[in-house]
């Protein structure tokens, strides 16, 4: 057993909630650009005055509604100005937000509303009111329906409304209405996107996230500064993004919102973030659409070589130092290649942060050699996001970092990551024995496999519950290989199998992105499907060549014998993907039943 502990660099008071940021920028920094909104295309600044000013008045239409101190509130939009607006009006008003994506089905919906005693929700569109409307009159907790979007599709809706509701509230009355509210009380149930059975309502503190962001901004000095910027564009309901839109608004970074990530780059460019964060899957788009247009312009060769000398200039950074030949290299493709990946992210991005799943080490040497490290974290909903980060001082590629301040981790004897400290859950909402389960002397079982070095950095190793047995008695994480494979531009999606099997086998499917580059280069039609081209010898041998090299991360035993390629990706709307872009093992073994078997019998 191994343990690593790092010491609070700041206290959470009692008294404290997440509201007094708000209300400290406001009367301090009044005048500070808190946030950028997209208005009819263009940019438009946002005071910290003027922020405090439109939390407190939707606080107090929701208190003149008869939202009272502890009622659960739902909240379902995309990533938007409003969503950061709502979670902080909800907390003025005394009451705790709960989450939920705009993707979930309303059957999903149905559930957190019901689990969580929900007396209203937002909804953002009016698709969404409309499939809402359907399941309210089953659920007699919920009071009201609030859609943020007005008649027009603009933000008219649901913050006018509340604005002019609570007009007769006095600011007095919803300033004692927030001050009822301490670091102990909830502040948010967080329902898990739930790769098996139904999520579980994770009950987290104003002090768990409070703990979090000051944790965050011990880690991140040089990021979270006053000044720089933010664009957020992962859902806001998904833990990792919210704290460290927290973490802006507590140290006054000025942040943006995008929900659409197909007007990414564009957002990027007009928005030009110092910072930005994102699951490991974006960064791999990021790469693999800079490798596609290279080679599609005819640069392919000259890309490769910058991509070769990224990764070796990052990896003599860890070995010692950089040599004078290397050197001069990548200052030559410095200016050839490197500046138009930057120009790509806006020009001014220093870092990125990355989490929700494992970044390939290839991928972490690639950016950092071109000059944006990824600093790549570890964390759960259980954990108010991360709880472990590399930093710009304590960088260590393969993993996941240190504990940040104030948490321990300890490596149990069978191999699980065991968390404790200020950031740890209270509590499964209305679930004593799931809690019993996960809780033990404050430590939370995370259901990860991982070791800790000398130094304490981390490397997560895999899933415990997701360790395939073969027959032959092999234990084998799935992990190692299916991040490999992913780092493949034609690979999407892939999921190892081979419980109770005499070897390991995987599902592949591949990316729509790069398919069309992948044809044309390969001589294909552009007609053709991967439906019409699964048993292609040339796609074969591609994916081929992919699984071969994740093979060597692993022993003969564990390595992938055969492959499948799938007609169709994975995705949440067919079921195999959560909304943070995780596999639900259950459904892909369930939906491919057929093809899983096709493996060992063929």
């Amino acid at each position: 057993m191994r343990e690593f502990s790092v010491p609070a660099t700041a206290a959470v008071a009692a008294d404290e909630n997440l509201t007094d940021m708000v209300q400290a920028n406001a009367e301090r920094f009044g005048n500070a650009v808190s946030f950028r909104r997209r208005v009819d295309g263009t940019w438009v600044d946002v005071t910290a005055r003027d922020f405090a000013a439109q939390v407190l008045a939707v606080a107090k239409g929701m208190i003149a509604a008869g939202i009272g101190v502890g009622d659960r509130v739902g909240l379902m939009s995309k990533t938007r100005y409003e969503w950061t607006l709502l979670d902080f009006a909800i907390w003025y008003a005394g009451a705790v937000t709960v989450p939920i994506y705009e993707t979930s089905s309303p059957e999903q919906v149905e559930w957190i509303l019901a689990d969580s005693a929900a007396k209203a929700i937002f909804v953002e569109t009016a698709a969404h009111e409309e499939a809402v409307d359907t399941i309210v009159p089953g659920l007699p907790e919920v009071a009201h329906v609030w859609r943020i979007e007005g008649p027009t599709g603009d933000a008219a809706g649901a913050i006018d409304e509340l604005t002019a509701l609570g007009a007769e509230v006095s600011d007095d009355d919803a300033r004692e209405r927030r001050g009822r509210v301490g670091a102990d009380d909830t502040a948010t149930i967080v329902y898990t996107s739930g790769t098996t059975g139904r999520p579980k309502g994770c009950e987290l503190t104003h002090r768990n996230l409070l703990a979090e962001v000051r944790s965050d901004v011990a880690a991140f000095p040089q990021l979270m500064q006053a000044g720089n910027g933010l664009l957020v564009f992962l859902p806001l309901a998904h833990i990792l993004a919210r704290a460290i839109a927290l973490c802006g608004v507590y140290t006054r970074v000025t942040l943006g919102h995008t929900p659409d990530v197909r007007n990414l780059v564009d957002d990027l460019q007009s928005f030009r973030p110092t910072f930005v964060v994102a699951v490991p899957r974006v960064f791999e788009k990021v790469y693999n659409g800079a490798k596609q247009k290279a080679h599609a312009a005819g640069k392919g060769k000259i890309f490769d070589a910058a991509e070769a000398t990224a990764v070796a200039y990052s990896q003599a950074l860890d070995a010692g130092g950089v040599g004078l030949g290397l050197r001069i290299k990548h200052a030559v493709f410095g200016k050839l290649v490197y500046s138009k990946l930057q120009a790509a992210l806006g020009g001014r991005c220093i870092a990125a942060v990355s989490g929700g799943a494992p970044l390939g080490e290839r991928l972490a040497h690639f950016f950092r050699g071109v000059g944006v490290p990824v600093l790549e974290g570890y964390g759960l909903t259980e954990t108010s996001a991360a709880a472990c980060v590399n930093t710009d001082t304590a960088f260590r590629v393969g993993t996941v970092g240190k504990p940040i301040a104030g948490t321990s981790v300890r490596i149990d004897e069978d191999g699980e990551v065991l968390i404790k400290g200020d950031v740890v859950f209270r509590a499964y909402w209305n679930n004593a024995e799931a809690t019993a389960e996960a809780l033990e002397d404050g430590w939370f079982h995370t259901g990860d496999l991982g070791e800790l070095d000398d130094d304490g950095f981390l490397r997560i190793t895999g899933r415990k519950k997701e360790i395939i047995v073969t027959a032959g008695g092999k234990n084998v994480s799935p992990a190692v290989l299916e991040d490999r494979l992913r780092a493949h531009p034609l690979i999407s999606q892939c999921m190892v199998v081979g419980d109770a099997q005499p070897f390991i086998g995987a599902l592949i499917t591949i990316d729509p992105e790069f398919f069309p580059a992948w044809k044309e280069q390969n001589g294909k039609s552009a007609d053709a499907t991967v439906a019409d081209m699964v048993g292609d010898e040339t796609l074969r041998a591609t994916i081929q060549a992919a699984v071969d090299e994740a093979n060597q991360a692993v022993s003969k035993a564990e390595a992938i014998k055969k492959f499948r390629i799938l007609p169709v990706d994975f995705t949440e709307a067919g079921g195999e993907m959560t909304p943070s872009l995780k596999l639900r093992r259950a459904v892909v073994a369930t939906t491919y039943k057929t093809d899983i078997e096709a493996i060992y019998t063929r």
